[in-house]
């Protein structure tokens, strides 16, 4: 296979389709190991962004951006038609859900069309956007077969699940494992010895749809898991009892247990939306994913419940929530990170605007933000406080001074535990 030549003596050239998250990562480790790539994205400032060596994803510092800008290995472009020359193409698009919870595979079509356009034979086509088993079988093998090219032999197919943890210093691109699942034998040995040019470890499977439903089960598991101790946290406030206390002594237990941890609801692009990939699919065959949707009904009623702590807060200093100044602190979806999708908080902004109370946030990941009805900017901390009636911990940032808030804050709800071991009167905990 001339394509394994190419790869082992990387000569073969790489196209990203998508650099957010997933996609500038994988381009950027690549283009250091030494392969010449062409990363297209349809937003132009992004672009313009990158070819000036300024990353705007923390898990890629800007000096290694520019590093590999500066050399020539790495090119971004809006213009597909630069895909023509790459001999691996990889598609890391957006894979969302639309509001009635079935999947949106409008930007997986759209960076087919993208492949279809370029396509020739020899090449690589790996999808590495979140999805429902099937889909490199059903939606992208025809598209790019009606090219005239027959599939596994005049090129090659495979889905790898992204597998990020953005803001996990510990384990990036380059050392989590990377399950690799072909259309066919060819197929996945072509993948697996891309991969191998950059990854710690490669982990083949027997087929695409053996390796979606891997990244499935994974999120899954979390969600459900979550919609567990959430649902258990409501139980404990209900009982009296401080829910981080029982994981703490639960967690002691050396076997037979994992902790997780309750919060103020579900955020990032993966574990919200993931789950009900699957449920959608499972409908597919009559099959009625019940833990699924239960957890994602439990974990969806979340922010209203962090809302109510907010009215208990007020109540106990005899003010309505309706015309209080509440402020909240971090917005982003995880700790030290600053991205938005999907974050809890959103939804408790908004539901608390729409009850009339007058909001604000602090985070020192995002500076502004719109959503809804709503258009915010970052107030400091330092002097949030000052002119509020109620602090709410949303996102635990390590940059936060929780110590100095217990004191500043009339109130404050706590929804992350990061006032472990504190008690105030000031304090409401999830």
């Amino acid at each position: 296979m001339e394509l394994l030549k190419k790869i082992e003596s990387k000569q073969a050239t790489l196209g990203v389709i998508g650099l957010g998250y997933v996609g500038l990562p994988l381009a950027v480790e690549f283009a250091r190991a030494g392969f010449s790539v062409v990363g297209y994205d349809v937003d132009a400032h992004k672009v313009a962004e990158l070819m000036a060596g300024r990353s705007y994803i923390p898990d890629v510092p800007s000096e290694h951006l520019a590093e590999v800008v500066k050399s020539g290995k790495f090119k971004a472009t809006t213009d597909a038609k630069a895909l023509a020359a790459a001999d691996i193409i990889d598609i890391c698009v957006p894979t969302p859900l639309r509001k009635t919870k079935d999947p949106d595979m409008t930007y997986v079509v759209q960076a087919v069309d993208a492949v279809a356009a370029v396509l020739k034979k020899g090449q690589l086509i790996i999808l590495e956007s979140t999805t429902y088993p099937g889909t490199t079988v059903e939606v992208v093998q025809p598209s790019l077969a009606a090219k005239g090219f027959k599939p596994g032999v005049d090129f090659y197919l495979a889905f790898s699940p992204e597998r990020v943890d953005p803001g996990n210093p510990q384990y990036q691109t380059k050392n989590i494992p990377k399950v690799v699942g072909g259309i066919n034998d060819d197929s996945t040995r072509a993948a697996v010895a891309f991969y191998e040019q950059v990854m710690d470890k490669v982990v083949p499977v027997s087929s695409p749809s053996v390796a979606e439903m891997v990244k499935l089960l994974e999120n899954t598991f979390r969600a459900v898991n979550i919609g567990l101790v959430n649902e258990l946290a409501l139980m404990c406030h209900r009982m009296g009892l401080d829910v981080w206390e029982v994981i703490d002594a639960a967690k002691t237990k050396p076997f037979g247990f994992m902790p997780f941890y309750p919060g103020p609801g579900l955020g990032g692009h993966c574990i919200p939306i993931d789950p009900f990939y699957l449920s959608w699919k499972a409908r597919q065959y009559n099959f009625e994913a019940r833990f699924i949707e239960l957890a994602g009904s439990v974990n969806g009623a979340m922010p209203e419940f962090v809302v109510q702590r907010i009215i208990d807060a007020l109540n106990s200093q005899k003010k309505s929530l309706n015309g209080s100044r509440v402020h909240i602190i971090g917005v982003a979806y995880k700790r030290d990170v600053n991205d938005l999708r999907e974050s809890p908080a959103l939804e408790v902004l908004e539901l608390l605007a729409h009850r009339g109370a007058i909001v604000s946030y602090t985070d020192p990941y995002v500076a502004a933000f719109k959503h809804a009805s709503l258009d915010l900017q970052h107030v400091d901390e330092a002097v949030a406080h000052q002119s509020v009636d109620c602090g709410v911990i949303i996102t635990d940032h390590k940059v936060f001074d929780y110590a100095k808030m217990v004191d500043r804050f009339p109130l404050l709800v706590d929804t992350r535990n990061a006032l472990k071991g504190v008690t105030r009167p000031n304090i409401f905990r999830l």
